[in-house]
């Protein structure tokens, strides 16, 4: 019998209805459920003991359950100094808040144990399973309850904790002799599907939580994925309290009663997050292209769509506005009407675009215009990027931030980030930008310091 992490999401899986969903779409499920599992089944105060297994990182954040909580996960080796004297990767590491690292353990993940998220919990409240598996694009998140399925999964990871630590395998069994039997409330499922499907409808399509690597045979490959490990694990840091920000702040706005200074002040922060957000998903996504020389070529056009890339523009216009004016910039858009549709992936060009935005204008000085024209050029469409100081001379600063990633004045970040110390900007390098904009069927050029121009492809006229 396989004791494999791989293994026990297989006996997870076993009866579950064959998986339909994408990477993207799995890893909005499953930060969906951890939020619904953490906020709503859980309440604050309620789980005042029990345990909790995960890999490859740890899936809970609430400090109460941390706090209260036995807990042990099989993180990629290494992780944790990758990166010395940083922020804490994972409870119990060096600087770590050492209440939230009572009674964690961190064990090694071995190459059969994959890289998907696994979490078991157990308290006396609530008794659950979650895992995300499957091959692509035909993934699914996997939620047990049934008390027979979590007893076969608690005895392999018991076996495999006997292998591995047999202090721990004692610890955990002694932990789970005392919670007793285990048995659930019928109508645990019936609460937490709603709730779940409630969070769903309100997150951003363009949240998402790229894999972590697996395993290569060379040093260097090798140093790549402990690059992308260090990233998965910062991401986990980042992403978890921004998302749990966010919930709380947009459940606050629903409030009739707030002031319009509140209003204006929580809209801010939900902007904010959102932003976050997506950085990082976008830098996640240029280093899983990196990674796999493979997925750098263009997508097929069967794997495009037709996207309205005008209106997209002016439906994101007002959002940039509301961006740039916290740095004192103003945005100025010239769409020439009656635009052919461009092919392209809707869903992931909102969130390039607004990443290109970023990454030009985050370098301007205050008070500049930044200008965004699309017009038509032969057989595509170009849209460019450009900007002008408040006298109306192009910003020697758009030029430096556009070229930061070959600038003396910028470090190189692994493959696919730059940071400039002078701003204390962290961002996509100009090869990784353009890349992703390859990737999504366009076409990224820079002439001239102070501009960017990108080119889509136009659809075929619709019959």
């Amino acid at each position: 019998m396989s004791l494999s992490l791989a293994a026990v999401r297989c006996l997870l899986a076993a009866d579950v209805p064959p998986g339909r969903g994408d990477e993207d779409s799995v890893r909005r499920q499953w930060w969906a459920a951890l939020a619904t599992l953490q906020e709503d089944l859980l309440a604050p105060g309620a789980a005042t003991r029990g345990v909790w297994l995960a890999a490859p990182l740890p899936a809970l954040y609430e400090p109460q359950l941390l706090r209260r909580l036995q807990g042990w996960v099989w993180a990629p080796i290494g992780v944790e100094s990758l990166l010395p004297g940083a922020a804490p990767l994972l409870p119990g590491q060096r600087g770590a808040d050492p209440e939230l690292g009572r009674g964690f353990r961190r064990l090694p993940l071995q190459e059969e144990d994959g890289t998907d998220p696994l979490l078991l919990l157990i308290t006396p409240a609530v008794q659950v399973a979650l895992a995300l598996e499957g091959a692509p694009q035909a993934r699914r998140l996997i939620v047990r309850f049934d008390a027979a399925v979590l007893s076969a999964a608690l005895q392999r990871l018991l076996k495999r904790l006997g292998r591995e630590d047999p202090a721990a395998a004692a610890a955990l069994h002694g932990a789970l002799q005392a919670l007793g039997p285990l048995d659930n409330a019928p109508e645990l499922a019936l609460r937490f599907w709603p709730r779940l499907a409630e969070r769903l409808a309100a997150m951003a399509p363009s949240v998402t939580l790229q894999p972590l690597v697996t395993a290569r045979q060379d040093d260097s490959q090798n140093n790549s994925q402990d690059e992308l490990a260090l990233l998965e694990a910062l991401t986990h840091e980042v992403r978890t309290p921004l998302a749990t920000i966010r919930t709380l702040i947009r459940s606050l706005l629903r409030r009739s009663e707030l002031t319009p200074l509140v209003r204006q002040r929580l809209e801010q922060i939900d902007s904010e997050c959102s932003e976050q957000i997506d950085r990082f998903g976008l830098i996640f996504l240029a280093a899983e292209l990196k990674r796999q020389p493979g997925n750098l070529q263009p997508l097929d056009a069967s794997e495009l769509a037709r996207t309205d890339l005008s209106r997209l523009l002016e439906a994101m216009a007002e959002l940039w506005e509301r961006q740039l004016a916290r740095r004192d910039l103003r945005l100025q858009l010239r769409i020439l009407p009656d635009l052919p549709a461009v092919l392209s992936d809707p869903s992931r060009l909102e969130t390039m675009l607004g990443g290109l935005m970023d990454r030009f204008s985050r370098g301007l000085p205050r008070g500049s215009l930044v200008r965004l024209s699309l017009q038509p050029a032969g057989a595509r469409l170009k849209l460019r990027l450009s900007s002008e100081e408040v006298g109306g001379k192009a910003t020697a600063a758009a030029e430096a931030a556009l070229n930061e990633a070959e600038a003396g004045a910028a470090e190189r970040v692994g493959p696919v980030l730059s940071w400039n110390p002078g701003t204390g900007s962290l961002q996509l390098s100009r090869e990784a930008t353009r890349q992703l904009f390859h990737r999504l069927g366009g076409r990224l050029t820079e002439r001239g310091g102070s501009s960017l121009t990108v080119f889509f492809p136009l659809a075929e006229p619709s019959r």
